[in-house]
């Protein structure tokens, strides 16, 4: 019998050992690590390519979302979590599983069964793809707004304040973040950022852009009906009919 080669991210000591001392009963299972941040996760995952990670969701450093968001190849996942929300989307979006603690050995046991299982029959059934429209998923019916983002940019990893962003740009299938130091290119979508950022103080603008209103220097007339935005960085943002609606209602113009 080929083990699945597995490993536990969580920052809970005890549930991190008690957990690990299940694992190791079970004959399907090898541990071959135990991580306590989103970011020796992330790289354990990298450097180790475990078959299976028991994957908690809020973790210190990065969080597992983050985490999954950052994954260009992703292993099977069974989300250890306290939080019911999370694991009620996260299963309907087909994870492989998840535990709710505090959990049963015997539930465990079914969890990994279901790895083994589609591990040997549909290894490739999740892909990187389905953990990102997990997160998406989640982090759409969250109702915590955005405080950072997550950027991947080659082996680094930059974790973005939110305050810190002056405006966010579409292109194609990815998003611009512009900085006051430099910009950042992230696979996601507008509408995420446009559902999980302050509508007090980040405005869409134009279907392209998403702007920091503590940014904004001056709104110029270009023409009859047209206005740019000029933001302290220097940067030019076209506004349209309806961004120039939504700006002045939070405004007050």
């Amino acid at each position: 019998m080929t083990k699945l080669k597995a490993i536990i991210v969580e920052d809970e000591y005890l549930a991190a050992e008690l957990l690990g001392k299940n694992i190791e009963e079970n004959n399907k299972v090898e541990l071959i690590g135990k991580f306590d941040n989103g970011f020796s996760g992330l790289k354990a995952i990298q450097d180790l390519k475990p078959d299976l990670v028991f994957l908690d969701i809020e973790l210190p450093k990065l969080t597992g979302l983050e985490l999954l968001e950052l994954l260009d190849d992703a292993p099977m996942i069974i989300f250890t979590t306290a939080y019911n929300q999370y694991a009620i989307e996260a299963f309907e979006k087909n994870a492989v599983d998840y535990l709710l603690k505090p959990f049963a050995k015997d539930r465990l046991f079914n969890a990994i069964d279901k790895a083994y299982e589609k591990f040997n029959n549909s290894p490739k059934a999740i892909n990187t793809k389905d953990y990102k429209d997990i997160v998406s998923s989640i982090q759409d019916n969250d109702d915590k707004q955005l405080d950072r983002i997550a950027v991947k940019d080659k082996t680094d990893i930059h974790l973005i304040a939110i305050e810190d962003v002056v405006f966010l740009e579409a292109q194609d299938d990815y998003i611009s973040i512009h900085t006051k130091e430099r910009t950042y290119l992230k696979n996601a979508r507008m509408k995420f950022f446009e559902e999980n950022l302050d509508p007090k103080k980040y405005v869409r603008v134009h279907r392209s852009y998403i702007v920091n209103t503590s940014f904004i220097r001056k709104l110029e007339n270009y023409n009859k009906d047209s206005y740019l935005l000029l933001l302290t960085n220097g940067e030019k943002i076209n506004i349209s009919r309806s961004g120039l609606q939504l700006l002045r209602k939070v405004l007050y113009i």
